[in-house]
């Protein structure tokens, strides 16, 4: 037995007898116990007698029922006025306690500990919350609980406002980063910035910024355009350069031949351009600026919106931001606060004269900065940079349905994160495979958005890093600026940076659901479950001296509204299945006759040949598109072609979008099949007895079999399976 055992059992009956005096004190007198430090006398005086336990204890004399004496032998002396070592001199006492248990405070002379709890009936001792003005008890508690740490070192322009988010916090911040790991990395740029991370959380998705170039994201709105045409009608009509050059002049030399008075403006986005740079608008093909002889920059031109909605004369856009905060599954807050970025010269109509005005058609802060007529202002509802909650204000006071406007944003929202998951989620197995370690990920997006005059909103585009600086540039004297703050984009950005690193707090606890005993699609499943957890969780969260979430979720909380629109995410399961290399993000000519093999998609109608013929045409064509791509094969916008095509071949009577879901209905019902024939397969190899090996009997003249090791390898052939009866280990299909 220890001297630390003799101590404690010393303390917790004497806390036991002091209880129960000081149950009858209270209840004679009906005051409180008061609180207070321990005396120096009383805690002198009680050196003796722990002393004098601990070294009977320590020579070993003493048995049990000793110690129990000496018990008693104390209870008699600190009831006759003498108090002992450890005894509890902070107590708090009542009647409502005397019924559930007595919180006491124990301070152990020489340690410099203090013991803090409740005692119940049966002598067990249950922590409790220390006092306020215990400085001791309080480090414990933060040492129990150690602060979220957060690697600041590649932060670059968010870095102001991440430090008033994690100081809000009480987090621990190392803006030069650390040997250790952190809970949570923030990057500036991608999710590459830092190689070297093997576990937490980084705020950047793998291939986010590849998937959102303007090229990209058109391609990938374009296929569910395809599927959903009405759906996805928020995206204006859009045309690839230089590849739907001759494609895009057709189409609208048509247009003028077939209406005179037709006489559209385009607008032009170079590819991996940011902040309005190299944007330009058109009234006509031939004025594009495709110059011989020179290298094509690839770009999107879009169909320029003629009629925005306008305040105070002026086009602005709507700046949101949105978390990304899972993609399996799909997670998708919302900030109830956005911004808003006006021009500074009033719109007219684009006509041949005003192309050229950038400070009337182009909403870019950027751009509209370095104009004389910006107006850096205090006011949140005045300026050139106005919260979203401002203009939505003056909107509702002009009799505008604010609710059905906010509705159609987050319906754009949710359906745009759809279109780009798919993607995402073959760069995301690409970098971090099942089975590798590796940090999880989440990610702050900016949403550009543009309310027409009949307050339909349209996606301008998505911007993968969108600026979190809170502080504007201000010209002090000629040609010297200086950053001063912004207290607009502080209301904001702050704001969705702290509630951020709320919802991925790692010492969040979601509280457990129990799960429904009849059979469901575990994907509707867990959105369910998500959805009831993280409602509980916000409330929680919500609770204490920090603001409520300024981010609301909206998915999974609609699921039921938009689920049906998360075809291509199931073709992008398939196409990950087949990868079959871990890291690979192309498709193979044998994996995709594997595919076509698995799923049984060959008839007499549509050979293997075929097959092979189907993946040399659609790989040929664009290859040539990805100019940029060094890695050879089917990539996913390419195997969702192939995808559209054997649809249209198998059910042709259908529409695409019935086509596609009864080929994946097709597919995945194949592989379920095929994977449950592999289980039982396994299960039925494992149970089998083995057959007996024939070996020749041990004998003292055959030496060889008389050793251990010719015997152990004997015996593992024996229960050595067939090549052709061992399972193959398939990747679980992701579902959707």
């Amino acid at each position: 037995m220890s001297d630390r055992y003799v101590r404690i059992k010393i303390q917790v009956e004497e806390m036991k007898c002091l209880g129960e005096d000081a149950r009858k004190e209270g209840a004679d007198s009906g005051e409180r116990v008061p609180e207070g430090p321990p005396s120096a006398p009383s805690v002198a005086a009680a050196a003796g007698d722990a002393s004098r336990a601990a070294l009977a204890c320590k020579h070993g004399v003493k048995s049990r029922s000793k110690l129990e004496k000496d018990v008693k032998n104390s209870r008699g002396k600190r009831a006759s006025g003498t108090p002992v070592h450890g005894s509890v001199v902070t107590a708090r006492v009542g009647k409502p306690l005397a019924r559930l248990g007595l919180e006491r405070t124990l301070h152990v002379r020489g340690t410099g500990r203090t013991l803090q709890g409740k005692l119940e009936t049966n002598g067990d001792h249950v922590n409790s919350h220390p006092p306020k003005n215990n400085q001791e008890d309080g480090f414990k508690l933060a040492r129990n609980k150690r602060p979220v740490t957060v690697d600041m070192s590649k932060a670059k322009t968010s870095l102001e406002a991440l430090k008033l988010s994690i100081k809000q916090l009480k987090w621990k911040e190392f803006p030069q980063g650390r040997r250790a790991p952190c809970d949570i990395y923030w990057h500036g740029v991608s999710f590459h910035d830092n190689e070297k991370i093997v576990s937490g959380q980084v705020n950047k998705f793998p291939g986010m910024i590849e998937m959102l170039r303007k090229i990209n994201l058109s391609r990938a709105v374009r296929t569910m355009q395809e599927l959903f045409p009405e759906e996805y009608d928020f995206y204006p009509r859009s045309w690839i350069l230089p590849e739907e050059c001759q494609q895009f002049s057709t189409q609208i030399r048509m247009v003028k031949e077939n209406d005179a008075t037709m006489n559209p403006t385009f607008i032009v986005k170079p590819d991996s351009g940011s902040q309005g740079d190299g944007i330009y608008l058109i009234r006509d093909p031939s004025d594009l600026k495709l110059m011989a002889g020179s290298p094509v920059k690839q770009a999107v031109v879009q169909e320029y919106i003629q009629k925005p909605l306008l305040i105070d004369k002026l086009k602005f856009d709507i700046r949101l931001y949105v978390l990304l905060k899972s993609l399996e599954p799909l997670e998708i807050y919302i900030a109830k606060e956005g911004l808003t970025r006006f021009c500074t010269e009033p719109y007219q109509e684009p006509s041949q004269k005003n192309l050229s005005h950038v400070f009337m058609h182009l909403t870019n802060y950027s751009l509209n900065v370095h104009s004389g007529n910006f107006v850096h202002s205090d006011s949140q509802s005045t300026g050139s940079k106005r919260t979203l909650s401002s203009v939505l204000y003056r909107l509702a006071a002009k009799g505008v349905d604010i609710k059905k406007v906010w509705s159609d944003i987050i319906a754009l929202v949710i359906k745009t994160a759809i279109a780009m998951v798919p993607e995402l989620r073959v760069h995301y197995q690409a970098d971090i495979p099942p089975g590798k370690s590796g940090p999880t990920c989440f990610q702050i997006l900016g949403f550009d958005i543009l309310l027409m005059k009949n307050l339909k909103p349209v996606l301008l585009e998505v911007n993968s890093n969108p600026s979190m600086r809170i502080e504007h540039e201000q010209e002090v004297a000629t040609g010297v600026f200086e950053y001063v703050p912004s207290p607009v984009d502080e209301e904001v950005k702050v704001g969705v940076i702290r509630d951020t690193l709320r919802l991925v707090d790692p010492s969040r606890r979601k509280p457990s659901i129990p799960v429904p005993s009849f059979h469901r699609h575990s994907s509707q499943l867990r959105a369910d479950r998500l959805e009831r957890g993280e409602e509980i969780a916000t409330e929680a969260l919500e609770e204490g001296p920090l603001p409520s979430l300024c981010l609301k979720q909206v998915y999974p909380k609609y699921t039921k509204q938009f689920n049906y629109l998360r075809l291509v995410e199931r073709i992008a399961a398939l196409f990950i299945r087949f990868l079959g290399v871990t890291g690979n993000m192309r498709l193979g000519p044998t994996a995709f006759r594997t595919f076509i093999r698995t799923c049984k998609l060959s008839n007499s109608n549509f050979s293997m040949a075929s097959a092979d013929i189907l993946y040399i045409d659609i790989t040929r064509r664009w290859s040539g598109t990805m100019a940029d791509s060094k890695e050879a094969g089917m990539g996913l916008q390419a195997f969702v072609e192939a995808f559209f095509h054997l649809a249209g071949r198998r059910f042709k009577s259908l529409p695409l979008r019935e086509q596609v879901a009864s080929l994946l209905e097709l597919c995945e019902a194949q592989l379920e099949s095929q994977t449950g024939v592999e289980e039982r397969r396994s299960v039925s190899c494992s149970r089998a007895v083995p057959r007996p090996a024939k070996t020749q009997a041990l004998s003292p003249g055959n030496p060889r079999l008389g050793s251990p090791a010719p015997l152990r390898r004997a015996s593992s052939q024996e229960y050595r399976l067939h090549p052709g009866l061992a399972p193959r280990a398939l990747r679980a299909d992701v579902e959707n």
